[in-house]
């Protein structure tokens, strides 16, 4: 059947226009619209779009494994097939509602077979075979019930009569853009969508046509390796099928990031700043079997209890291997930052897994489906996210894949492996020994200490020696590009015996309240404060001092003679839309060591947040070269605070006490309060 576009739709649009304006060349303000209506006006309102086969498998015969293709011939109130209005593929503008009613239980729905059904090897392709069957189907196939006679189509049906076997679905092929298109409409099991692809290509080849397949994916099915490719803002998301050995997954992953390279797309970015950052993607690792019946986690769901379990104990694993993008309103939450009684609840839940086999599939679903969320109670947005693990709703949603999303993009092959290497050992390390370990309560601890490279080094070390005491011969060398690339050094001093380290921390950004903007809505991110790590060595205690922009650092003591660590604060940048909008950018950072003895500083060093002569760069990096220059700019090895003067108290906030948080210091319209301490505020000489 021939399809056209909505000819008095688009009269209405040209009736809308003022009299002055041609369809084909107007100035709608919508650009959409505007070659929308022009596309059109150009082809001529009574031109062929597409042509339309209704088309699908006779349901009981394809139950009994001897599927028929049938087809109709769709009559609509309007004669003509019109399309709804709109820049889609033909497939996904078809006028359905318009088809002859049918009573809810009479409609035949399209539902797909349940993934954990067994199921054959797939047939051989047999392109004469597939051609000789869709003669014999086209020949031999009797009308549906309730359809149009084998003699003459009807052109109405009764009033108020329900009519059952209907084809509501349609194969459409449209010449787009100089090519052909053919849309695939959707199937409920691959041998039938594998059929059709086989019938499409032989047709192709005789006609010596190429085409385009577009439309409805195949049905899921552990049988098909397939991968997706899908472009995202500023990103290009490729998701590789599942892998069944390590050397194959090495394979896998090292011809990705190769073919990403000769593509010219790079797995990594530099900030205006210089700053060395992932391309802002995930690297999403996903667990599950070669089939959603062998899938470890519904075979043993303890194991998911488990690492749940040691991903919360040990937050190095949690943000050593993140973005930028932390927090309770990031795209990967930990458990204990979505809600505050997370951590009771997923206890009481952890109470209902057995341990061992033998669980229901359903089972796992039903307990942690509204754990696993983020503040909205999106079930995608969560570390670990059990979307596709057993959602008994859909089809789609019961693969046994779990997916673990605090992960980003590395910008090498080896980097991402070693980060699958460690999720394998850990894997088979619950597999043999499950954790059954408390729940920490981390409190503010964990965006304050956790947010220090320092510590979440430690806490990652006491991960790698509980692999090597499994078995597991882990080194934490295999993952010292993983700290670099997370924590960037930013410049050292020595002065007086002490050496200065400055390195970047974490800090996690929020999300802000709504505001209306010119297109409607918005909820800004809040990115306009960093965390940097200052780390003293050499340090004599009751002698020296650590002190920024003249405040005192709360060192706290590593374990090592001489070692302190602390982070601060800052704001880098004051958008218009951010917490405290009034609170200045705190530029330079000026770190001194004080002798209280002498009364003055021996030494330090400026750290400068934006350019040091208060330009703005105005261009991105082109490279790494230019990306170090602008690093290596803004820290200078001198600057100290010359002049005589008394050591500043020491302040710890009991939420945040090895965190000094510039922005308390009273800045902008903060000054009128004068020079009071923070309430809730410590201090100590």
């Amino acid at each position: 059947q021939p399809a056209y576009e909505d000819v008095y739709y688009y009269l209405w649009r040209e009736q809308q226009l003022p009299i002055n304006l041609d369809p084909r060349r107007n100035n709608l303000d919508d650009p959409v619209e505007r070659h929308r209506v022009s596309q059109v006006f150009d082809r001529g309102l009574g031109a062929v779009v597409s042509y339309i086969l209704p088309l699908k498998v006779q349901q009981q015969q394809a139950d009994a494994g001897r599927g028929r293709w049938v087809s109709d011939q769709w009559t609509l109130r309007r004669g003509n097939l019109f399309l709804l209005p709109g820049d889609s593929s033909v497939g996904y503008r078809l006028p359905l509602p318009s088809l002859p009613w049918a009573e809810p239980g009479e409609e035949d729905p399209l539902v797909e077979l349940d993934p954990l059904a067994p199921r054959g090897p797939l047939p051989r392709r047999h392109p004469d075979r597939t051609r000789r069957q869709s003669i014999s189907s086209r020949t031999e196939t009797p009308r549906l019930p309730g359809g149009p006679d084998a003699g003459e189509l009807r052109d109405h049906w009764a009033v108020g009569q329900s009519v059952s076997g209907v084809v509501r679905t349609a194969l459409c092929v449209e010449p787009r853009d100089g090519r052909l298109y053919v849309f695939v409409p959707p199937q409920r099991i691959l041998e039938d969508y594998l059929d059709l692809i086989s019938a499409i290509e032989a047709t192709a080849q005789e006609l010596r046509m190429p085409v385009i397949i577009e439309g409805y994916r195949p049905p899921s099915d552990s049988r098909l390796n397939h991968f997706g490719i899908t472009p995202d803002p500023g990103v290009i998301e490729v998701n590789i099928h599942p892998s069944r050995s390590w050397d194959e997954l090495v394979t896998k992953t090292t011809i990705l990031y190769e073919q990403a390279r000769l593509t010219r797309l790079g797995t990594e970015k530099f900030m205006l700043d210089g700053r060395h950052t992932g391309t802002g993607g995930g690297n999403h690792v996903i667990l599950g079997g070669p089939t959603p019946a062998d899938s470890p986690i519904l075979r043993r769901p303890d194991l998911l209890r488990s690492l749940i379990t040691y991903w919360h104990n040990h937050p190095s694993l949690s943000y050593l291997f993140s973005g930028l993008f932390v927090g309770p309103h990031s795209q990967a939450p930990r458990l204990d930052e979505a809600r505050n009684d997370s951590l009771y609840e997923m206890e009481i839940a952890f109470r209902e897994i057995p341990d061992g086999g033998g669980a229901p599939p359903w089972l796992v679903d039903r307990v942690f489906r509204h754990l696993l969320v983020d503040v909205t109670g999106n079930t995608h947005r969560a570390e670990f996210c059990i979307d596709k693990l057993y959602n008994p709703d859909t089809a789609s949603g019961r693969l046994g894949l779990v997916e673990m999303r605090a992960f980003e993009m590395p910008p090498h092959a080896r980097m991402s492996l070693a980060q699958q290497l460690l999720i394998r050992g850990l894997v088979a390390r619950f597999w043999e020994n499950p954790v059954c370990d408390r729940l920490i309560p981390w409190g503010t601890d964990l965006h304050d200490r956790f947010m220090l490279p320092h510590f979440i080094d430690l806490d990652f070390q006491d991960v790698i020696q509980e692999m090597i005491r499994a078995g597991y011969p882990f080194r934490s060398e295999w993952f010292a590009p993983h700290f670099e690339f997370r924590f960037p050094g930013i410049g050292s001093i020595q002065v007086a015996g002490v050496e200065l380290e400055l390195r970047q921390a974490i800090e996690p950004w929020h999300v802000l309240g709504e505001e209306s903007t010119s297109s409607g809505t918005a909820r800004y991110v809040d990115s306009s404060v960093e965390r940097l790590q200052v780390e003293a060595r050499g340090l004599t205690e009751g002698r020296q001092v650590l002190t920024c922009n003249g405040r005192r650092v709360p060192l706290h003591p590593t374990g090592t003679c001489g070692e302190y660590v602390a982070g601060v604060r800052y704001r880098a940048w004051q958008p218009p839309s951010c917490l405290h909008p009034t609170v200045k950018i705190n530029s330079p950072l000026v770190f001194d060591i004080w002798d209280p003895w002498l009364k003055r500083s021996v030494g330090g060093c400026t750290y400068h947040v934006v350019h040091p002569g208060g330009l703005s760069y105005e261009t991105f990096p082109v490279n790494a070269n230019e990306a170090e220059s602008r690093r290596q700019s803004r820290f200078f090895p001198f600057g100290h605070t010359p002049g005589e003067t008394l050591v500043p108290p020491l302040e710890r906030h009991p939420s945040a006490p090895l965190t000094l948080d510039l922005r308390r210091i009273p800045t902008g319209l903060g000054s009128l309060a004068g020079d009071r301490p923070p309430s809730g505020t410590e201090f100590v000489v």
